[in-house]
């Protein structure tokens, strides 16, 4: 391993920023979708959540230092983030005060559900996800409370 990498650190390193691409090309396969609005938007949670790229975030968040590649590739996933969400906002088919720090969170939290069993994390990931993916839906529910996650909120985790 370390006649690839040259530290711990840098292993680490790589493998936040494999996942964060990885999870990019999810959210640019979903704005290029140019099917109905909520088709594409719970395709592209179910791809992600099935990716698997927010477990990264929770075990490797704060463990070290981010280079400029995380810095542009974060900045890079939350405008493409506020695209995604905006469109299906303005479909009407997303709950409006949504934003994509509660996206990101959300993300985190089906990423800790895990049991002895991979198919059945699988299962229970997904079905998780399909109850947030109804509750995202209700346009008619009451206004959530507190704004969402700012971007300054999410990045400051990745400080060490």
């Amino acid at each position: 391993m370390y006649r690839r990498y040259r530290s711990k650190e840098e292993l680490l390193q790589q493998l936040s920023l494999d996942g964060l691409r990885r999870y990019i090309a999810e959210v640019e396969a979903a704005l290029a979708d140019d099917s109905d609005p909520w088709e594409a938007f719970a395709a592209f949670m179910r791809h992600a959540v099935e990716a698997d790229t927010n477990s990264v975030t929770l075990h490797l968040a704060g463990t070290f230092t981010p280079t400029e590649a995380h810095w542009r590739d974060g900045e890079r996933a939350f405008q493409l983030n506020t695209r995604l969400l905006n469109r299906t906002k303005e479909a009407g088919v997303l709950r409006q005060e949504f934003g994509v720090g509660d996206l990101s969170l959300l993300f985190e939290q089906l990423a800790a559900i895990k049991v002895d069993d991979p198919e059945r994390t699988r299962q229970l990931r997904q079905r998780y996800l399909a109850l947030l993916l109804d509750a995202l839906r209700d346009t008619a529910a009451p206004p959530l409370p507190g704004p969402p996650p700012s971007w300054e909120e999410i990045s400051r985790r990745w400080e060490g």
